[in-house]
């Protein structure tokens, strides 16, 4: 009898594969394959959300490992870097962080960066593509490159004058040269030392913890991120919209505006602060001069929704994306509504809401001859050694106005400020041109009303463009009368000044 061969050997006699080890063979492979596949997911596909996690703390620790660049002002650094001797190796440091905080804001350790901290934390940090000729290779090996340097637009001595204006008051200053869009000062008040909470140590969360239980908000940049009622510093607008539609063709010739006047649709006056404004036909140059809310009021239903709110966000309202490069709130003007409520908008009332930095925008537009230049924070960004990432260049933002209306609104602005509401910021040998405003608010009005003025400046007899323009809100003076005239405007002539030189 033949005897039967192992079992299961193949062609050559080798020891064959049972069914189960092909199998468990099989599944191995399906293994690998599937750990490649995720390694490949995690390493390729999720690596810059996973680097960017703010659970990652490797990125925080490699964020920290050298100093940051920093932010200029002038020719000198605003911020520092000081080392820690812990994990991380460096933490920020200010020079007069108070002073500087509603432009710089913060890097923190433990809570992240705003303002420009956080707006140019590439270039600070090291990472942005532009500090290295080799970008790519710089990717691939993961070397970072020192941390570049911010120069921003700030005029220190505005600054100073902004904030020395304000003092212990809720407040907020923007100031803006009008033929660049430069902004020369950026003040919100009270302040707060992003120094204070910088790193991650006990004493670090404690001056967090209480700064963001604090009911004045320090941390909260008025100049850019609130927005107010204008009140009548909004009849700029309104009258640049009157006069670039040919409502009014002569600032001295009377309005026809009734008095006292009713709002439409209703049984309502709209009241005038002053008595002068009770004579019914006033012309567009006096109610500007005495603040009269019942002739602007009586112009913006005459002008109309569309041609006034077209007015409004060629200076930047309604705005979701106005960039400095930190973001601005959106300043708001209604684009649907009734013509009693189109009055009350037109005097800087009902839904109308501005932020500092746009009613700048609006005295710097008429300033420059109705071209409203997009606003910017800086100037330049550079390596550590000096050279040059990036160049901010002037841009216009829009064109409000031609020449010859822009012309008719300086006039009114010039005539409210030598004989009008705002003769607190007349200059010494400058021309002023300003407009006040008192915004009511609160449960009927009862709050203490919001103090603005906005205006612009330049030297006496020149024909050159203003360098200055400035907005100022006073949210909570404490005063038993806030008025624009009173506490606005000479916050504001102390900034023109200082641009001035004066």
């Amino acid at each position: 009898m033949t005897g039967a061969g192992p079992r299961g050997n193949g062609p050559q006699g080798l020891p064959g594969i049972s069914v189960t080890g092909r199998r468990a063979g099989t599944f191995c492979l399906l293994l690998i394959a599937a750990l490649c596949v995720q390694a490949t997911r995690v390493q390729v596909f999720e690596a810059d959300g996973l680097d960017h996690n703010t659970a990652n703390q490797r990125l925080t620790v490699e964020r920290y490992s050298r100093p940051r660049g920093d932010i200029l002002v002038g020719a000198d650094a605003v911020t520092g870097s000081a080392p820690t001797g812990g994990r991380y190796a460096y933490k920020r440091t200010y020079t007069d962080g108070p002073l500087f905080a509603a432009v710089t804001g913060f890097a923190s350790q433990a809570y992240g960066a705003s303002q420009l901290e956080g707006a140019e934390d590439d270039l600070l940090s090291g990472t942005d593509p532009g500090l290295s000729g080799w970008a790519v290779w710089d990717a691939v090996a993961r070397r970072r490159n020192p941390g570049g340097d911010v120069r921003t637009t700030l005029n220190r001595a505005a600054q100073e004058a902004a904030m020395r204006g304000l003092g212990s008051r809720q407040g907020a200053v923007a100031a803006i040269e009008p033929a660049t869009g430069r902004i020369l000062a950026l003040a919100s008040t009270p302040s707060y030392d992003p120094g204070g909470f910088a790193g991650s140590g006990a004493a670090d969360q404690a001056a967090w913890n209480r700064l963001r239980l604090d009911t004045d908000q320090p941390m909260l940049n008025r100049a850019l991120r609130q927005t107010y009622p204008p009140g009548s510093t909004f009849t700029v607008v309104t009258a640049a919209a009157a006069l670039a539609n040919g409502v009014v063709t002569d600032v001295d010739a009377p309005t026809g505006a009734p008095s006292p006047y009713v709002l439409p649709g209703t049984a309502t006056t709209l009241v005038d602060d002053t008595p002068e404004c009770d004579r019914p036909g006033q012309s567009l140059d006096t109610a500007m001069v005495l603040s009269c809310n019942s002739v602007l009021g009586y112009l913006g239903v005459r002008t109309g929704l569309d041609r006034t709110a077209a007015m409004a966000e060629s200076f930047g309202f309604n705005d979701p994306g106005l960039d400095t490069p930190v973001r601005a709130a959106r300043s708001n003007f209604d684009t649907t509504m009734d013509q009693s409520q189109l009055a009350l908008s037109s005097i800087g009332r009902f839904d109308t809401a501005a932020t500092p930095l746009v009613m700048a925008m609006v005295a710097a537009g008429v300033a420059n001859g109705g071209t409203v230049m997009r606003p910017q924070l800086v100037d330049e960004l550079t390596r550590s050694d000096g050279g040059t990432v990036r160049l901010m260049k002037p841009a216009t933002y829009r064109r409000a106005m031609t020449p010859e209306v822009a012309a008719q609104v300086q006039r009114l602005m010039t005539d409210a400020v030598e004989r009008g509401t705002g003769r607190d910021a007349r200059i010494p040998g400058a021309v002023v041109g300003g407009k006040t405003g008192t915004a009511q608010h609160g449960v009927d009005n009862g709050a203490t009303p919001y103090a603005w003025f906005i205006a612009w400046a330049g030297p006496a007899g020149s024909d050159r463009v203003p360098p200055v323009a400035v907005a100022v809100v006073i949210a909570d003076s404490g005063a038993a009368e806030a008025t624009g005239g009173g506490l606005a405007a000479p916050v504001a002539r102390s900034v023109m000044q200082a641009v001035l030189g004066g």
